[in-house]
């Protein structure tokens, strides 16, 4: 059984010292928050940190051709191996802790595996997965959603920032696409989290496990009107796609809280973007999210039809398209049940997508998550004290002692 083999308190320490290697990497100094766009410079120093970090442990890397990077404690070709891990992206000025606290964590977990004097029966696996967030080319969970087949290597390739630069130019070749062998050696994923919300604030507990994500997805509107003179087009003659977006901000707020769901559009694009120009062109994302799927989707639903009729009002024209859908995420049951009587934790659901929302499709997977006092993330203010990560750092080495 694992137990502390140094003094007390030095595991907080130890994560402060190796967290402050990483923290000043990608941090805006107005904001406070990071910009860790996935394959920038910001996030290829944090990549070439992961490698250092597992040669210091003497852990192979070895990329999965998809921006993934993989180190094995073990051999890789023999099979029924425990993946643990995150990734680095960030939101635009995102919490320092969403996504690198998993990685992190798994290094000193390792670490505390290692000081304990546990020897894996299987091999143990550091994972870093690319563009989470999707921040940069727009598709959340790419990484793990091109391991598993969930996205076609083609149409990872060519997603472009907004600087036109495509997913295969950033990472210097086209995507290696769906990984299977490399899936068929994974027994089971854990992942751990920094938490999304106070729920563990509510419990006073430091870590819990996590039962459900909630299904979700990006929905693109593209209003087309007539772009005019601010100063010189009368009102009645106006075709205004601005007035078409407005109102369906308003639409799917008042959707979402009629169902008890959620729905956000954080970011917009406006064409010319002039003060002195009706607006030619708008074009607005949502994000929606919901406890069941029949909800979701009668929540878009519901907006669409509302955005349409307001379009024929405005005399606009609107158009709804995809970018990415995530079905309802049922963790392992056995498993999670198992972890949360394993650490005397309580069991979450939550609305924040993730890779182990993807690869729970694919491979037995649960989440750990970290109390975040503040309940804020996707922001600067978002937080975990040092003795609570450190909380999740055991709670994890636990975990992959069990597993391994």
């Amino acid at each position: 059984m694992l137990t502390n083999t140094v003094e007390e308190g030095s595991l907080p320490n130890r994560f402060r010292k190796l967290w402050d290697e990483i923290a000043p990497i990608g941090r805006d100094p107005g904001s406070g928050g990071y910009l860790r766009y996935a394959l920038t410079e910001p996030e290829l120093r944090l990549r070439e940190w992961f490698r250092e970090q597992a040669d210091l442990r003497d852990m192979p890397v070895v990329a999965d051709g998809n921006g993934n990077l993989f180190a094995w404690w073990g051999d890789p070709d023999a099979g029924d191996a425990v993946l643990t891990g995150s990734h680095f992206d960030s939101v635009p000025h995102g919490g320092a802790y969403d996504g690198p606290l998993g990685i992190v964590s798994a290094w000193l977990a390792v670490d505390e595996l290692r000081a304990a004097g546990v020897t894996p029966t299987r091999p143990l696996v550091v994972g870093a997965f690319v563009e989470e967030e999707g921040a940069r080319f727009g598709v959340p969970c790419l990484g793990s959603r091109l391991l598993t087949g969930q996205i076609a290597a083609d149409r990872a390739g060519g997603l472009r920032d907004a600087a036109g630069v495509s997913f295969a130019e950033a990472l210097g070749d086209r995507p290696a696409g769906a990984d299977p062998a490399l899936l068929g050696r994974l027994a089971a994923f854990v992942e751990l989290h920094v938490e999304q919300g106070r729920a563990l604030v509510d419990q006073a507990a430091p870590v819990a496990v996590a039962s459900a994500i909630w299904p979700h997805g990006r929905w693109r509107f593209d209003f087309t009107g007539e772009g005019n003179h601010a100063g010189t087009t009368r009102m009645v003659d106006r075709r205004d796609p601005m007035l078409t977006y407005a109102f369906t901000v308003l639409a799917a707020n008042k959707e979402a809280r009629l169902r008890d769901a959620h729905a956000t559009v954080g970011r917009v694009a406006v064409e010319p973007n002039a003060t002195n120009a009706i607006p030619s062109r708008v074009t607005g994302w949502l994000d929606a999210r919901a406890a069941e799927p029949d909800t979701l989707t009668g929540l878009v639903e519901a907006v669409r039809a509302k955005v349409a009729e307001r379009a024929r009002r405005d005399g606009t024209e609107v158009t709804l398209t995809e970018e990415s859908a995530t079905p309802l995420v049922s963790f392992d049951g056995g498993l999670a049940d198992r972890l949360a009587g394993l650490l005397d934790a309580p069991v979450l659901p939550t609305g924040a997508g993730h890779d182990a929302g993807v690869l729970a499709a694919h491979v037995p997977t649960a989440m750990l998550f970290v109390r975040n006092p503040t309940g804020v993330s996707h922001s600067p203010a978002e937080s975990a004290t040092d003795a609570d990560c450190a909380a999740g750092v055991t709670a994890l080495a636990r975990v992959l002692e069990e597993l391994t």
